[in-house]
């Protein structure tokens, strides 16, 4: 980029999801103010030899309604939802992928844990039948990059071009990642997101042991994911993908297209703590939220809401209000908070994308989606998490927060287009 052009603003112009609660931003949007529960007992599988015998999980869905259905055989159920989820962002965005500049276009689509079906199966044919039975397509299925190679392949998009990994923080690395392209000039349109679909025997079963996974809530699945309620006792999985057509405001607006919200700012930090366990006095989230405000030159006093990682495990939903508090000071108490996946579930690496997805819906909409399962209160978590009803306000500004293990925190700034 010309070192005398402006730095160019960052605009939102499409949405995609693929959830438990929907697969299109609209049906998944009105089940989200409804305060509606995605979360069931597993029916892909026989959970019952686990803990954890609920989950939410993406049903009635068809890979070949959206790709090539011998391209779908060859591929993984997460790079599935990706595919999917890109393109219904493209049908949002009122994008035509024939139309425009390949050369301008990039791909940043994460995922926390890439292939796990794939590994689970082709691990059962090695096992059983050894290894000529592998498939000829077991890596490129697998491994956490192929969505972002995938997608760029289906809509010819020659642009910037990479995964990011980074556990639960991954789809809003992603986003933030593409934004800088964006602004760099590195391309006009980035598709940005993350994909998983990681609800298997392995992977339940994984973070089962790790003792990380609601256990209590077996005969009442809606009530798992109770973010912030003093009987939270674990996180509950979910599946699905959420992918952001992000653009430069030159190139929206010359398109004429519908401006959801802009991407005003985006930070990362790490707690460097413990591999699991998030900082306890919140500072390294903090952090993360106090930097990616000054990207966008706001003040923490005018941001109105917080869609948080709140993900109903004892620990971050403590040290996740001790991180606003730090970065907010007062202004914390006056602060919207809440946790969508207290109807979605946890969906890993593809968290960000659906959350941004959430936040721009609640920019535009102006109204908030609630907390659910807000029963008893919890002394640690004191702030408004908008309680189990949806909340009509004014909101202009709002950061959207993941963390992950290994201690990646990713914090995104979304502010009201004028």
């Amino acid at each position: 980029m010309d070192s005398n052009q402006s730095i160019p603003k960052v605009v939102v112009t499409g949405l995609g999801v693929v959830t438990s609660l929907g697969h299109d931003v609209d049906t998944f949007w009105e089940n989200l103010l409804a305060g509606k529960s995605g979360i069931r007992r597993v029916q892909t599988m026989d959970a019952s030899q686990l803990p954890c015998q609920v989950a939410a999980e993406v049903l009635d869905f068809q890979a070949s309604d959206y790709m090539d259905g011998k391209e779908a055989k060859r591929n993984d159920l997460y790079t599935h939802y990706a595919m999917a989820a890109s393109r219904l962002a493209l049908k949002d965005g009122g994008l035509d992928h024939e139309a425009w500049d390949p050369d301008r276009v990039g791909v940043v689509i994460g995922s926390g844990i890439g292939g796990m079906n794939t590994i689970e199966t082709q691990s059962h044919r090695l096992y059983e039948g050894g290894p000529r039975k592998i498939s000829p397509f077991m890596i490129p299925s697998l491994i956490a990059n192929i969505a972002s190679g995938i997608v760029a392949i289906e809509f010819n998009a020659r642009g910037p071009n990479l995964s990011v990994v980074s556990a639960c923080s991954t789809g809003a690395h992603a986003i933030g990642e593409a934004m800088h392209m964006l602004k760099r000039g590195d391309a006009d349109i980035m598709l940005a997101g993350g994909s998983e679909a990681a609800i298997t025997m392995l992977g339940m079963g994984g973070f089962c042991s790790m003792r990380a996974m609601s256990t209590k809530y077996n005969d009442n699945p809606t009530e798992a994911s109770r973010p912030f309620d003093k009987g939270r006792d674990g996180f509950v999985m979910g599946d699905g993908a959420g992918v952001l057509v992000l653009e430069t405001e030159a190139h929206a607006k010359a398109r004429g297209a519908k401006i959801y919200a802009e991407l005003a700012g985006y930070a990362t930090t790490c707690d460097a703590h413990h591999i699991t366990m998030p900082a306890p006095d919140g500072s390294g989230l903090a952090k993360c939220i106090t930097r990616a405000l000054n990207f966008a030159q706001i003040k923490p006093e005018d941001v109105d809401y917080v869609n948080a990682h709140g993900t109903s495990t004892p620990y971050n939903d403590k040290f996740e209000t001790a991180a606003l508090k730090l970065a907010f000071g007062d202004h914390a108490h006056k602060l919207m908070v809440s946790s969508t996946k207290s109807m979605t579930g946890h969906l890993l690496g593809a968290a960000g994308g659906v959350e941004a997805a959430a936040a721009c819906k609640t920019i535009a909409d102006q109204v908030v989606a609630p907390t659910i399962n807000q029963v008893e209160a919890d002394p640690d978590c004191d702030l408004d998490y908008v309680a189990n009803t949806k909340r009509e306000a004014k909101v202009d500004v709002i950061v959207s927060n993941n963390s992950g293990f290994g201690g990646h925190n990713a914090s995104l700034v979304f502010r009201k287009y004028a």
